[in-house]
């Protein structure tokens, strides 16, 4: 019985194999659902190809190549293949990195021309505001750009990492790699040949997440080059969750490619293979099958009042009935059951970090790096300031100056040179500032990443990236503050900057660091998934025994999901009507996304706490849907 489950999708097996053949290439799309197992498939091709054809993959200086989203996801495919040379296994920042370093010229032209277009955005900006603190930050946001923009023609060589956050003179940031490898590859010829010599297998995990410019220059690629290039994009439409992935992808795909499906669902037991399926019906179609050995499982929805003073406790009471109802006594231990919060501004309302974390959100070119915490801005705070903090409160002196050591002007080669013999003056200088970062914390525990930002600045602590460097203060330390290469800014104090800044990475900065210090290790913790709550990013391709999902539209307060529409507890915009007539994404496409993820995580049981403005109307419009029994919708009261 078992043995037949493992090779219900063997035919799509031997499918993707044929397709990945270096002779007879073919570009394919794979459909994996949920638990379908999409990375065994996508190593035993490459396994079977390296064991049939890796001589003349060695022979002629070729490679698979494979592109994931994660450093984790990277790890695991590398030691499934026995770090196997003849592959190479990237993130895709890695991955566009390794194509376009060495092009100097060219990217000195790019960032140029990208510096330019910025600059005459904040010069507009600038010409619509008035006299106040905002306009100040704007100024010195054009200056850190036009310094940098005279600084190109002195950089020989760009530098970048995949895992840092690049703010030495001539390093690039995560998104401008990005951005340049998308054009380069669509307007280069040479790099196109270049890329299918090289890797004449390219094959994309979580293909539904890469961003969209850089999709569309590999099939703009694939398009040029398909007689002898394969683009294998594993994924799946309906699992899509970051903003800048490619919209629609499966509409993209040529017809001439191959299109296997996996469609046996390993994870799931049968009820919630069930609603999951029913979840994406109306979207495309695709249906999943359970084990024939998977148990029947359970699937509760609880529906309470919106604006009950107490969800913590009311998601308790949950956790004990469902005890009761699947005699799984690890539904009463808050620690083994996966709690899963649909909209992120809600996670940071119920844990306190939202002041910080709403104005970055509101942002889309910032958004990625928010879920991920990554980027110059936040990596100052998260990775240098936080770990400073934390040993100095521990008075773990050697932690703090082990921080300290690694970024620190007080403490770089040229502070150390400069100060030669009084080297342990320069020491006692960084201990004084250490000091001082500690005094401040504790004598105001609400002090705000703002004060924190420019002490840390006018000390030398830390470099300060280009992000946060408007915010800094004029001040005779802080002129040594060296520059990044990001961008954006803080604190608005007139009504019509924010309105002139409004959707800006510059405006989004200057609100969020008003946030007190304490919201960014609070987020820090969020963002890590070490709070209650999981990330639906952090948590996809993940599987969880018991799986806790919480809706409440009115403590998101967020514009990207509808779970009141999403059921039917409220009707749909003409906005909605509007934007589904012409086949524009709206916010019932990511909510039924985001929905189907976090429900496809559950390997045993899964409650659904839906916090709704009338809970006998909730109910009523959830049976209508049909997706789940009489007995499985309970009211709460």
């Amino acid at each position: 019985m078992t043995t037949n489950d493992d090779l219900f999708d063997a035919p799509t097996d031997v499918e993707i194999v044929q397709c990945i053949d270096l002779a007879r290439p073919r570009s394919f799309f794979l459909y994996a659902g949920a638990g379908s197992g999409k990375t065994r498939s996508l190593v035993n091709a490459i396994r079977h190809t390296c064991s049939t054809q890796g001589r003349k993959l060695s022979l002629t200086g070729k490679k698979i190549g494979v592109i994931t989203y994660t450093n984790a996801a990277c790890d695991e495919i590398k030691q499934r293949l026995d770090f196997d040379p003849r592959v190479e296994v990237m993130t895709i920042h890695a991955f566009s990195w390794s194509l376009v370093k060495g092009y100097n010229a060219d990217i000195r032209i790019w960032v140029a021309q990208n510096l330019e277009r910025e600059i005459s955005v904040l010069e507009q900006a600038q010409a619509k505001g008035r006299a106040s603190k905002a306009s100040e930050e704007r100024a010195r946001s054009m200056e850190n750009k036009r310094r940098r923009l005279a600084s190109l023609s002195s950089i020989a060589r760009f530098v970048y990492s995949p895992t840092s956050d690049n703010r030495t003179r001539g390093s690039l940031n995560h998104a401008e790699v990005i951005a340049m490898t998308a054009e380069f590859i669509t307007m280069k010829p040479g790099l196109r040949r270049m890329l299918i010599s090289r890797f004449p297998i390219l094959l994309i995990d979580e293909s539904q997440d890469t961003n969209k410019a850089l999709m569309d220059a590999f099939l703009h690629l694939e398009g040029e080059f398909h007689e002898r290039f394969c683009l294998g994009l594993f994924g799946d439409t309906m699992q899509r969750i970051y903003a800048d992935g490619k919209d629609r992808l499966d509409e993209a795909i040529p017809k001439r490619w191959a299109q296997p499906r996996k469609r046996m669902n390993h994870r799931c037991p049968k009820r919630i293979v069930e609603v999951i399926n029913h979840i994406r019906r109306e979207v495309d179609g695709e249906e999943q099958f359970p084990r024939s050995d998977a148990d029947v499982g359970f699937v509760r929805i609880f529906i309470v009042q919106q604006g009950v003073e107490s969800p913590f406790d009311t998601e308790a009471t949950v956790r004990e009935r469902m005890a009761i109802i699947t005699g799984d006594r690890g539904w009463q231990s808050v620690e083994s059951v996966k709690t899963l919060a649909l909209e992120h501004m809600m996670s940071a309302r119920r844990f306190g970090f939202v002041d910080f974390f709403e104005p970055l959100w509101s942002v889309d070119s910032l958004r990625t790096s928010l879920l991920q915490g990554t980027g110059p801005g936040l990596g100052l705070f998260i990775r240098e300031v936080l770990p400073l903090i934390r040993a100095l409160r521990a008075k773990d002196r050697f932690g703090a100056m082990a921080t300290v050591r690694q970024t620190s002007l007080l403490l770089d080669r040229k502070a150390l040179q400069e100060a030669g013999v009084n080297q342990l003056a320069q020491l006692a200088k960084a201990n004084e500032a250490c000091e001082g970062l500690l005094s401040l914390i504790t004598t105001k525990p609400d002090v705000s990443a703002y004060e924190v930002l420019n002490f840390i600045a006018q000390q030398g602590l830390f470099i300060v990236p280009d992000s946060l460097a408007p915010f800094v203060e004029p001040g005779e330390a802080s002129m040594e503050v060296k520059m990044g290469t990001d961008d954006v800014n803080r604190g608005a104090e007139d009504d019509d900057d924010v309105a002139v800044d409004a959707g800006t990475e510059l405006g989004a900065w200057r609100r969020a660091l008003e946030a007190p210090l304490h919201q960014i290790e609070l987020y820090d913790v969020y963002v890590q998934g070490k709070s209650q709550f999981g990330t639906h990013q952090g948590i996809k391709g993940l599987e969880f025994p018991r799986v806790l999902v919480v809706i409440n539209d009115d403590e998101a307060r967020g514009f990207l999901f509808a779970y009141d529409k999403f059921f039917g507890a409220k009707e749909k915009s003409k906005t909605d009507y509007e934007n589904e007539a012409i086949g524009k994404e709206t916010s019932l496409d990511r909510t039924r996304r985001l929905f189907y993820v976090t429900c496809s995580r559950a390997e045993k049981s899964l409650a659904i706490v839906y916090y709704a403005p009338n809970p006998i109307q909730a109910r009523d419009a959830i049976l209508e849907l049909g997706w789940f029994e009489q007995d499985e919708v309970q009211v709460l009261t």
